[in-house]
């Protein structure tokens, strides 16, 4: 899954594809890189981001998603409004990515009933603005494994099927560095749940700061991308079902090798 940030304020890209013909352009080379999904999001959720209006939003991705659609790649788009979920779809999203697993906005889960796409239902605790304060756990894997599990019991209640769900375990949201990586040597425990896993690393703070320089101080956002490619290759031969990343093609390749060292090991 590649990602199109249409916004200015992202945590690793923030404003290079804020423009439409930019975003446009940046989703079909990720196709080319190899995406088989492009997830096109016009809110950011980095820590202590601010919302932006449905208004806002809903003009920054639908002509994005439109466009790409008319171009036969698959788009998922990345929101907590329902409203926006909806005319996604319309314009032509194909996958509901929900950072808030449908905490955010209760109507979210009967408008992707109604809609029958697929549906990522990621942990969540809270926004942005304060969610490293809730970022308190015994056990990281057994209680998002059971908070997910109580989100599925509530979207399968409001009309989702279980063939639509994918789980998200939500790294970085609500987490510090040590549930992170808890959580990524969990996933196997997350998988028996019984739903696709998508895994959301990319660049995320936990890498910079183990890549951190002597001094302490952390790797750039965009220099954390070979660490990215480590997390892929073992999160898909951990069983997950896909990857969200900045990078596609490294990324590809990675997956790949993974799947090829997984078929090896079942032949002997």
């Amino acid at each position: 899954m590649g990602v199109v940030n249409v916004t200015p304020d992202s945590f690793s890209d923030g404003g290079l594809w804020f423009d439409e013909a930019a975003a446009i352009r940046h989703g079909l080379d990720l196709v080319q890189e190899g995406a088989d999904l492009v997830d096109v999001g016009g809110e950011s959720t980095r820590p202590g981001a601010t919302r932006v209006s449905l208004e806002e939003e809903l003009a920054r991705i639908v002509p994005v998603i439109r466009a790409l659609d008319s171009e036969g790649v698959t788009v998922s788009v990345d929101t907590m409004r329902a409203e926006v979920a909806r005319a996604a779809v319309e314009a032509g999203a194909k996958l509901v990515n929900d950072v808030s697993g449908g905490l955010a906005d209760p109507d979210m889960p009967r408008v992707v009933a109604a809609t029958g796409v697929p549906y990522v239902v990621m942990h969540w605790r809270g926004h942005s603005h304060d969610m490293y304060s809730r970022a308190v756990y015994a056990d990281v894997v057994t209680e998002v494994r059971e908070e997910l599990s109580k989100r599925v019991d509530l979207v399968l209640a409001e009309g989702v099927t279980e063939e639509q769900i994918v789980l998200d375990p939500g790294l970085g949201f609500a987490k510090n560095a040590e549930h992170n990586w808890t959580l990524l040597a969990g996933i196997p425990k997350l998988a028996e749940l019984g739903f696709p896993l998508l895994i959301g690393a990319s660049r995320k703070r936990f890498l910079g700061r183990l890549l951190a320089d002597p001094d302490g101080t952390p790797r750039p956002f965009s220099r954390s991308d070979d660490a990215t490619l480590a997390v892929t290759a073992l999160a898909a031969h951990a069983g997950a079902w896909c990857v969200r990343v900045h990078e596609v093609g490294p990324n590809a390749d990675a997956v790949r090798v993974a799947a090829a060292w997984k078929r090896a090991g079942a032949n002997t």
